[in-house]
């Protein structure tokens, strides 16, 4: 958990979570204690029994890293449910597959370790669930080295590349307010294929658009 201690002679005279940014600007809006309370109430630095459950059943999440320079990328993960591995308390992973070949969300784990996750629930319960922590990028074989006992891949004839493990050191809800309930849908799925069409690779047709070399 990110903390900003003050320091009076030596002593460490209080304690808060949060960033500095988030102090500065509370103190501008005048919500200090409504955030006080917020990180009182709602921030572990770990995962409770409802929160491992919670992460557990997920289909999905929002993946936030940035490298050494602190340029950011966000990412989505999905699978079926449990795909994210949680461990224990401090410790969750999820498997890495053959995707575009650039990697950019595992690049910037090279270089900076600290990630954010979003675990969002449309379906049933509507609330979201954020976790933020360490990571480290695993090979598969040493992953299971680790931690024998995974489960196998529910796709036949598909392994991980790679896995991600997470160190959890923070953890705290995202509110419902403003998530919508959403119904899930049946859909046929290209799984496999460089074939862009129906992976619907260029979308926003970006090859006819693309920046001279360069550029």
């Amino acid at each position: 958990m990110q903390r900003l201690s003050v320091i009076d002679g030596g002593a460490t005279v209080i304690q808060w979570p949060g960033s500095t940014g988030e102090r500065v600007l509370q103190s501008r809006a005048g919500t200090a204690e409504r955030a006080n309370r917020f990180y009182e109430q709602q921030v572990l630095d770990h995962l409770n029994a409802r929160m491992w459950e919670f992460v557990s059943r997920q289909e999905m999440m929002f993946v936030s890293t940035a490298d050494s320079r602190g340029e950011c990328d966000s990412s989505f993960r999905a699978g079926p449910p449990g795909f994210v591995q949680v461990f224990d308390r401090y410790r969750l992973a999820w498997p890495e597959y053959r995707g575009n070949g650039v990697m950019a969300s595992l690049g910037n784990i090279i270089e900076n370790p600290n990630v954010g996750l979003l675990f969002l629930d449309f379906f049933r319960d509507v609330v979201g669930l954020h976790v933020n922590g360490r990571a480290e990028v695993v090979e598969h074989e040493a992953m299971l080295d680790a931690y024998p006992d995974l489960p196998p891949d529910p796709v036949p004839g598909r392994r991980p590349e790679w896995w991600v493990s997470v160190q959890v050191e923070e953890a705290y809800i995202h509110c419902s307010k403003h998530l919508p309930r959403l119904l899930k849908l049946p859909r046929d799925r290209a799984w496999g294929t460089d074939d862009v069409r129906p992976r619907r690779a260029d979308f926003f047709g970006v090859r006819a658009t693309r920046r001279p070399s360069g550029g």
